[in-house]
């Protein structure tokens, strides 16, 4: 990659989930804590490609990874505020972004996830969100959500 596609990929993912991130622990300390003493909790989005980068996908994959990387301290830092953390790092799923791509690749991806054999849906992304808002004992976490998808290097 040219050093200003780089940095502008990691100026994007990592640097912005940051500072949203940061943003909402401001705001969310100052929620009154439930039972637990909890105030809230912080779902950043990941990806497979922080394990699984891909040729070209240096930028991507490394911005990703330090998403992956973040999780963990972050929540030791936050949870003195009862505020946990927690990431998602889809797969392949159907969104506008992938709908952007040529017919005979999308054709192509299904049958890279090992079961369902499909596309992820949006609506399965949001189930594993709640279940972790609903679930206290999640956090610190970067759960996979892929079908068991690993991707190639090419």
């Amino acid at each position: 990659h040219p050093l200003d596609v780089f940095r502008r990929v990691i100026e994007v993912n990592l640097i912005g989930t940051f500072n949203v991130l940061r943003l909402c622990a401001a705001a969310i300390v100052n929620n009154t804590p439930n039972a637990d003493g909890e105030r809230g909790v912080i779902i950043n989005t990941a990806s497979v490609a922080a394990f699984d980068g891909q040729i070209g996908q240096a930028a991507y994959a490394a911005s990703k990874g330090g998403i992956v990387s973040m999780t963990l301290p972050i929540m030791r830092d936050l949870a003195r505020d009862g505020i946990r953390v927690c990431a998602i790092a889809p797969g392949i799923f159907d969104t506008p972004l992938l709908g952007a791509l040529p017919e005979s690749v999308r054709e192509t991806l299904p049958a890279q996830v090992p079961f369902p054999p499909r596309l992820g849906r949006p609506t399965e992304f949001a189930q594993l969100a709640q279940a972790i808002v609903e679930n206290p004992m999640l956090n610190g976490e970067v759960i996979r959500l892929d079908g068991g998808i690993r991707m190639p290097g090419k």
